[in-house]
């Protein structure tokens, strides 16, 4: 027997990610088997699983709390940005094509027999599902055709857990309101709700928790406090980018220009739990800092309106002027095309057709290409003698003189580019700073001594979520409102 749970939010970026994850593993850790879900997500912070796909990256990470591999099950439909209006979208974990948002939300109801067949898939591998939503239900314009809340928990009889985040004000608004504007039918789908992310003394809103209760017939499952750690967990969303600034105004300064549609910036997560590192995201409106060590482009979902953003903001002058300085550049994937000479876009696969000028740092070039690279990979720093790990996920091929000076090696392969001098590096491969050698060798080039276990860092945190899961979140009573699927 199979039961599920469902957890929704009263609106984006509430926590359901994170407390989902520590109940994955509350429950992994009372000898159950579970696994995540998220019928449709939206992110550009994505995982390459093991069966040559791709998810959002917080389904990997809840996959790690469950103690299993990420599998594109878990995350059926992904959303990747692309634009202000459109997303390409990733059915089962590969492309099935590009939309705008008008387009989606009336095709998006196509899509439900994808994710069911996923879900029922999982139900056969384990005793709990533990289900995410995205958003929040109360969006009734979003209603109809819904694959991501109420839909999809109509469709499969999942019992949901509404939770609502008082860090934001209005809490009882939030959870109240959701039940004012919702049918009959998806509230009785609602069996309680929690509220998270709460600061100071408990008992101050002990009147506003027994008020839901009397105004929605809910029962609740908890107050749970603020997590302090929540930071040394890989982050989804973009809107938690600028908590990975340190901006301590010591150590080695590590500037990433935060472009519109960058994207698996979980490379970021290892080098902001570094105490000898100062990291800083750089909003728009603002100059790459003189101090700068080491200027870092990550992964971009649209490189060339990414690179001009960039332009744009006169971030291309300032690395220029850090590399006449002797500073160093390190660009990721979309980060790396864009230090080429040109970027192709023949197939106008991230836009309109175009061919457009690069950064002009390393002597390659980018041309974009139908076929997208996804693969985990085992691989070695030649030059530190360090071995790593790390995953391909890009459309582009990229050649060029500068390839010929490849600074990593995967199999028998060279991976990346370097400059004449060595100050300018990039490379397609993910990852990479989360292999703890590596990343030591890679920072004590830039003066940085380094001791940190990054990976074991992320167990310790998943671990000390769950305590405070239990301990704030009544897990045996969800356990009973979960349904059977």
């Amino acid at each position: 027997m199979t039961k599920a749970i469902m957890i929704q939010g009263t609106g984006s970026n509430v926590g359901k990610s994170m407390i989902v994850a520590g109940i994955i593993r509350a429950c992994v850790r009372r000898g159950m088997a579970v696994r995540p879900f998220k019928p449709q997500n939206m992110s550009n912070n994505a995982a390459v699983t093991a069966d040559g796909g791709e998810i959002g990256r917080a389904q990997a990470l809840q996959a790690r709390a469950a103690g299993v591999d990420p599998h594109t099950d878990m995350n059926p439909v992904l959303l990747k940005p692309q634009s202000s209006t459109g997303a390409q979208v990733i059915v089962q974990g590969q492309i099935a094509g590009q939309q705008d948002a008008a387009a989606f939300g009336k095709n998006k109801a196509t899509l439900m027999p994808a994710v069911l067949k996923s879900f029922r898939r999982l139900a056969g591998q384990c005793e709990l599902i533990v289900v995410e939503g995205a958003g929040s239900p109360a969006e009734t314009n979003l209603r109809g055709g819904d694959i991501a809340n109420m839909g999809f928990a109509s469709a499969a009889s999942v019992p949901v857990i509404l939770m609502g985040d008082i860090d934001r004000g209005g809490v009882i608004a939030q959870i109240v309101g959701s039940q004012a504007v919702m049918d009959a039918d998806d509230n009785a789908l609602i069996r309680g709700f929690a509220v998270n992310k709460f600061r100071g003394d408990r008992s101050l809103f002990d009147a506003g928790r027994d008020d839901i209760v009397r105004r929605t017939g809910w029962p609740s499952l908890g107050v749970i406090p603020w997590f302090e750690e929540a930071h040394r967990l890989p982050a989804e969303d973009v809107m938690d980018l600028p908590a990975r600034s340190r901006s301590a105004g010591r150590g080695c300064v590590i500037a990433v220009p935060r472009l519109p549609r960058i994207s698996n910036f979980d490379d970021l997560d290892p080098l902001a739990a570094e105490p000898g590192v100062d990291l800083r995201i750089i909003m728009p409106g603002t100059p790459l800092p003189a101090e700068t060590d080491l200027v870092l482009l990550v992964g971009s979902k649209a490189t060339i309106a990414d690179l001009a953003v960039l332009r744009a903001e006169g971030w291309d002058i300032d690395i220029a002027a850090h590399i006449r300085r002797g500073g160093r550049v390190l660009g990721l994937c979309g980060g790396y095309q864009m230090l080429g000479n040109s970027i192709a876009d023949p197939h106008g696969i991230e836009g309109s057709p175009a061919t457009v000028k690069g950064l002009g740092h390393l002597d390659v070039d980018t041309v974009m290409a139908p076929l997208k690279h996804l693969s985990v990979k085992q691989g070695a720093h030649p030059a530190s003698c360090t071995a790593l790990s790390g995953y391909e996920i890009h459309i582009g091929e990229t050649t060029g003189p500068d390839t010929n000076r490849a600074w990593l090696q995967f199999g028998e392969t060279p991976e990346g580019a370097a400059s004449r001098t060595g100050a300018v590096q990039g490379c397609y491969m993910h990852g990479l700073f989360s292999s703890d050698s590596f990343r030591a060798a890679y920072l004590a080039e830039l003066g940085v001594q380094s001791s940190l276990q990054f990976e074991d860092g992320v167990e310790e945190t998943l671990d000390a979520l769950a305590d405070h899961v239990e301990e704030f979140f009544d897990i045996d009573l969800m356990l009973e409102l979960a349904g059977e699927v």
